[in-house]
């Protein structure tokens, strides 16, 4: 899922839409949490929300989209409760009923990009104090509406924006079927707070190790370890990168179980390489780690975020993923109890935060690959770093926000650099794309480059059948390469020996259908071994592989075609499990004289 800020968010051109819900005065007071206090302590402003854009195919009635949002609303607590000034200048939260309202135009100026006038819908809506602090926003255009979610942060948290989105489209589901849009309540945020409050205090070491890590950052959060400029808050600069393909996500995956440990720790180790070259210190940051401890919480609206610290001191997986469990465990206490000797977070200018999401293990799935969802962050202005990871089916991603001086494009943009470059390298040479033998000679398995294609025609034509269909002509196969190198569902492969000798090809193609119960297929063509690597376990370990890639991709089952006179090839596919219990047909297509 792409992460990006309003100003970088792709939306098209159309009619602006607002759904003004009707609000009830203020009534019972609720506990607020640790984070919700900080957060709306800070008073009232703009940029303080969090927002998922989407796309729908289908025209969808303004009536239908506010019954569905409605709907999610009455689902989550969180989403009708408000907050209020306190007499003692401590933030106050109290439920609130919300019923049908109505649908505002918010006009586009002449001249004015669709981005701003979003922004400052946002800005002017979504604010700590807002009755409520949400917004349900909709594009109008001829290819389908394009909608907008969006929440102060004190109610709502990444994880619970991936459930607004899902409870939105089934709502949606019910009303366009004619059914009732209701949905389950489930536990709502505020008794996750009091939950929290009956937890006993953090133990005498957890307090000890908070207080050193503060005392090493010099009585305050950690902070980004190189110049950012001067210490008050500047206009931000956003950088959004896509880190990893799927491919190379795979492949960083399989180093990560090779090493035994996550991907967070083998990317910590990462980072910890690159703070250490460039500022030689120790990698030292805020972590968010969710609360949602039990499952519990798992369909439930809510900030379940508490905030920990992270030092990681040595760039090695199992030392780093040393450093993440003791961040969880540091951040699985009552913080009010942990940061009473600081009177609270003890924040300044430069902190340095690191969140971490990994899309794929959670209890949520939405496919939102044909909705074009987008993770939006609001516009703001900042004097500190902020890190975002998502890892998700189609790979990692990140976005950083930090203040827009020339220290801070200097020595953050070239962090970040050097931070991406290691992790791309990390994956290229990853385990993941290693195959051994059974002589124990090492081989690399990579996407093929159009440069590989005549030693892929080479080891075509070695071969008794492919001697009689193929050519020692590379234009046609130039030609197939581009088409087969645009579809990404393709993958080309070329296996190398260590001197960088082709020995070795197959193609990988990911088939996603609608039979048996919509399995997704892995199909696998043309592998051949040059001559000389046969009959020593290579085709073995090329075919183990591809197994391991149609798993990465959502596969579950593999098929293979091979010649009917190809007997050692079917003795060979049916020593690794595969049954010839289909029949292949072929047919030749050229057109008619």
């Amino acid at each position: 899922m792409r992460l990006t800020n309003v100003a970088h968010l792709r939306l098209p051109f159309g009619r602006l839409m607002g759904y003004d819900v009707t609000v009830s005065e203020p009534g019972a007071v609720l506990p607020v949490s640790f984070d919700q206090r900080r957060h709306v302590g800070a008073g009232e402003r703009g940029g303080s929300w969090m927002a998922l854009s989407f796309r729908l195919t289908d025209s969808v009635g303004l009536d239908e989209l506010a019954a569905a949002w409605l709907a999610v609303i009455a689902r989550h607590g969180t989403l009708r409760t408000v907050f209020t000034p306190g007499s003692d200048d401590e933030p106050e939260l109290a439920d609130v009923e919300i019923s049908a309202g109505e649908w505002i135009e918010h006009p586009v100026a002449p001249g004015e990009a669709v981005n701003d006038a979003l922004r400052d819908v946002l800005d002017r809506t979504c604010t700590p104090y807002s009755r409520p602090s949400h917004r349900l926003c909709v594009l109008e255009t001829a290819a389908g509406p394009t909608i907008v979610v969006a929440a102060d942060h004190s109610h709502v948290d990444m994880w619970s924006m991936l459930l607004i989105l899902r409870d939105f489209l089934a709502a949606l589901g019910r009303v366009e079927a004619g059914e009732a849009s209701g949905l389950d309540e489930v536990p709502p945020f505020v008794a996750h707070t009091r939950a929290l409050r009956e937890r006993a205090a953090a133990p005498d070491d957890v307090r000890r190790r908070w207080a050193e890590i503060i005392d090493d950052s010099g009585g305050v959060m950690p902070l980004f370890p190189l110049p950012l400029g001067t210490a008050d808050p500047h206009e931000e600069r956003v950088e959004v990168r896509d880190v990893f393909d799927v491919d190379d996500s795979a492949a960083f995956s399989a180093q990560a179980r090779d090493d035994g440990v996550s991907t967070l720790a083998l990317a910590v180790a990462a980072m910890t390489a690159v703070t250490a070259e460039m500022a030689d210190a120790p990698l030292r940051a805020v972590f968010p780690v969710h609360s949602r401890y039990d499952d519990t919480w798992h369909d439930s609206v809510g900030w379940f975020i508490t905030n920990s610290v992270l030092e990681s001191t040595v760039a090695e997986p199992r030392a780093a993923s040393a450093a993440v469990r003791e961040a969880v465990r540091l951040g699985s206490w009552p913080l009010d109890d942990v940061l009473a000797p600081w009177g609270g977070m003890p924040e300044a200018p430069g902190m340095f935060a690191i969140s971490w999401l990994d899309l794929r293990r959670l209890p949520v799935r939405v496919d939102a690959a044909g909705l074009g969802a987008q993770y939006v962050g609001a516009t703001i202005r900042t004097d500190g770093v902020m890190l975002w990871f998502i890892l998700d089916g189609s790979g990692l991603h990140l976005r950083c926000r930090y203040p827009d001086t020339p220290e801070a494009r200097t020595n953050v943009g070239g962090w970040l650099d050097r931070l991406v470059a290691t992790l791309q390298a990390g994956a290229r040479s990853s385990v993941g794309g290693v195959l051994v033998n059974r002589d124990g000679e090492t081989f690399r398995v990579q996407r093929a480059t159009r440069a590989d294609v005549p030693a892929i025609v080479g080891l075509l034509l070695d071969d008794r059948i492919g001697a009689t269909r193929e050519v020692a002509e590379y234009a046609p196969y130039e030609a197939a390469y581009d088409v087969v190198a645009r579809d990404r569902s393709h993958y080309l492969a070329v296996v190398r020996a260590d001197d960088g000798r082709v020995v070795g090809t197959m193609q990988l193609t990911v088939l996603p259908g609608l039979s048996r119960r919509g399995t997704t297929r892995l199909q696998i063509e043309g592998l051949r071994v040059a001559r000389a690597d046969r009959s020593r376990g290579l085709g073995t370990a090329m075919l183990t592989w591809a197994h391991a890639h149609g798993r990465s991709h959502g596969a579950t089952l593999a098929q293979v075609t091979t010649d009917e006179t190809r007997e050692r090839a079917r003795e060979f596919y049916a020593r690794l499990g595969y049954t010839a219990n289909h029949v292949g047909l072929k047919r030749d297509l050229a057109p008619p004289p």
